[in-house]
């Protein structure tokens, strides 16, 4: 067999896209292809059900190599990139501890977080810590920040280190703005900055001007707006420092992206190839004399955003995902968020599972063997055309308003993010956007509230908006949690009783859906067989207890069915009708009122029944 050339494909006919078109249409039997199966998406274009060579022969993205300008396939030669774990402790003796414990179970990338940047602290955070091994990042106050550079550097030139350290400073004066409102940039951001590099030039691989997309990302951005505005905010630094007398080169090669990433798997490939690309000839814009300025180094963080308390073990397919995503895009670093990070403060156990989230996908899937996999996929490839598009016009509109860093102080970024965060719940509560086992098959005999050991404060991912216009900082599943944290509380815990009758598939599928459409409010369900008349279910309902009867039949029999059960059940408990027959209109007229089928606002609905069911 291994001396055999034989090309197998040579065997079929090539097939044209006209061909596979009418064959579609033939199969869809008169539905529109468009409707069916063009997906539209937030990103603002259209995503075609098959992409052929044709689609990508005239785009530029496929002409370059893995490290070769304008990065679209990477900025490195290999994809070895750092495994980040961000050190959660009450002291520096404890971070300290905690972090040469996970450098032996393979991280290669810590961060730090500095209250107080002294000597003493710095010093206890780096104790045996081979710094040429390891990535160090400190996230600290932005005021700060200039302290931290300070003693930070002054430890390294005491132990002849300058040229062993590679890592960051997050120096992020915008955080205060994005989260609590406009109004807060710091009017000496250049002044502040510029200081800042000056202290940190003895140190060529510190970073410490931060592009914390994660921040948007977390807050409910699309995907395109997170993109279009990490682009617009390092051009803002690069604007900013060099007007101020600073070559580019300097500026450029300070800048760090942390980046989020969500569980939209190729979409998100598609982001980091377009990233690197947009700001590669952003760059180039300024004339730099190093090529290396041009390269974008991104720190990947999984999203918050879609992580849930109920099933939260559900989480971990929603970080590996975004993990993998991140993986395949090549980015250099990636911090995986614990499962358990919405209700409490990661343990060890969620911690070192995050850890071995990315050592499978290196040590197992060999992701870091092979660099831009998704290179030449004629999908990924038109995606990160579509994606750089979208965000180099979100780019291009916030320049021209004066540049990101006045668009924070006029809260027109943290207005624009807020209306995508709204929409996205709204579309989580009528389940066009999915959480899985929150708005869509729910463990319906679940508790949590004894679990939470946190609250979501102002600047954690649950929290409300504050009054002066910060970021919304919500997470998708708050409302649905609401729900369910609510039917714990309540002293008695409303059951939801199907009343299934008639045609056999229908009351099935119907008593299916009720059963997922109420225990996402927690309720106990009581499902059936099957009874042969109204009068039948109504009295085993009442005799169970029941809050609510759902009737599960078919279109046709409701119209008989449901005003026979209405009026025998008489009030004794609430009347739903599990579908939107052609009849609706007649059964509200004889006041039949509940209805619940795939076009409701399932979360609307479940607030209703728990402010009439809860006591």
């Amino acid at each position: 067999m291994a001396e055999k050339n034989e090309k197998l494909f040579d065997q079929f006919e090539p097939v044209s896209y006209e061909t596979w078109r009418a064959k579609v249409e033939t199969d869809l039997k008169g539905a529109d292809f468009n409707k069916k199966l063009v997906w539209r998406t937030n990103e603002g274009f259209n995503v075609q059900p098959i992409y052929r060579l044709d689609d990508i022969k005239d785009l530029k993205t496929t002409n370059s190599l893995p490290g070769e300008f304008p990065y679209v396939r990477g900025t490195r030669t290999d994809n070895d990139w750092l495994t980040r774990q961000n050190i959660i402790a009450a002291t520096p003796e404890e971070a300290n501890k905690i972090a040469l414990d996970v450098l032996n179970k393979g991280v290669t990338s810590l961060g730090f977080s500095v209250e107080e940047p002294d000597y003493k602290t710095v010093e206890t955070l780096l104790k045996d810590i081979t710094l040429s091994a390891v990535e160090i990042n400190f996230i600290t106050c932005p005021k700060k920040a200039l302290a931290l550079a300070e003693v930070l550097v002054k430890y390294l030139q005491d132990h002849n280190a300058t040229d062993d350290f590679h890592g960051s400073i997050d120096f992020n004066p915008l955080r205060k703005a994005l989260r609590h409102g406009a109004g807060n940039v710091c009017d000496s951001v250049v002044e502040n900055a510029k200081k800042l590099l000056e202290t940190v030039a003895p140190v060529k691989k510190l970073r410490c001007l931060s592009v914390d997309s994660v921040t948007l990302g977390n807050a409910g951005a699309y995907i395109y707006q997170e993109l279009g505005y990490a682009l617009a905010w390092g051009a803002d630094w690069m604007t900013l420092l060099t007007d101020a007398g600073l070559s580019a080169e300097e500026v450029a090669c300070r800048i760090k992206f942390n980046m989020c990433v969500s569980s939209n798997f190729f979409m998100e490939i598609a982001k980091f190839r377009a990233a690197r690309m947009l700001w590669a000839q952003i760059v180039e814009q300024y004339k730099p004399k190093c090529s290396c300025a041009a390269k974008m180094v991104v720190n990947a963080e999984t999203s918050k955003f879609n992580q849930t308390i109920y099933d939260a073990h559900v989480n971990l397919l929603r970080s590996q995902t975004e993990t993998f995503s991140a993986a395949v895009a090549g980015v250099d670093s990636i911090v995986t968020t614990p499962f358990d990070t919405p209700y409490q403060t990661p343990d060890e156990f969620s911690e070192r599972i995050a850890r071995n989230q990315q050592f499978l996908l290196k040590e197992e899937s060999h992701m870091d063997k092979v660099i831009d996999p998704a290179g030449g996929s004629y999908y990924v490839e038109t995606l990160t055309v579509s994606i750089a598009k979208e965000a180099w016009k979100l780019f291009l509109a916030t320049v021209d308003e004066g540049g990101f860093f006045k668009a924070v102080n006029a809260g027109t970024v943290q207005a624009a993010v807020n209306a995508s965060c709204e929409k996205r719940h709204t579309d989580v509560a009528r389940r066009k956007e999915i959480l899985l086992g929150t708005n869509q098959y729910p463990n319906i005999n679940e508790k949590a509230a004894s679990k939470i050991v946190k609250k979501e404060g102002a600047c954690g991912c649950g929290c409300s908006k504050e009054d002066n216009g910060g970021l919304l900082m919500k997470r998708a599943a708050t409302d649905f949690e609401a729900l369910r944290l609510a039917t714990e509380a309540a002293a008695k815990r409303p059951k939801v009783f199907m009343l299934t009758i008639g045609n056999l598939a229908m009351r099935l599928a119907r008593a299916q859906f009720s059963t997922n459409f109420f225990g996402c409010a927690g309720y106990e369900i009581i499902d059936n067989l099957g009874f042969d008349t109204v009068e039948q279910g109504v009295d085993a309902a009442l005799e169970k207890g029941a809050d609510v009867v759902v009737l599960c039949s078919s279109d046709d029999e409701y119209a008989t069915l449901a005003p026979e059960a209405y009026k025998y059940l008489n009030g004794r408990a609430e009347f739903v009708v599990a579908g939107n027959p052609a009849c609706t209109d007649e059964l509200k007229a004889q006041g039949i009122n509940d209805f619940v089928h795939v076009r409701c606002n399932v979360l609307e609905v479940l607030q209703d029944f728990n402010n009439r069911l809860l006591k």
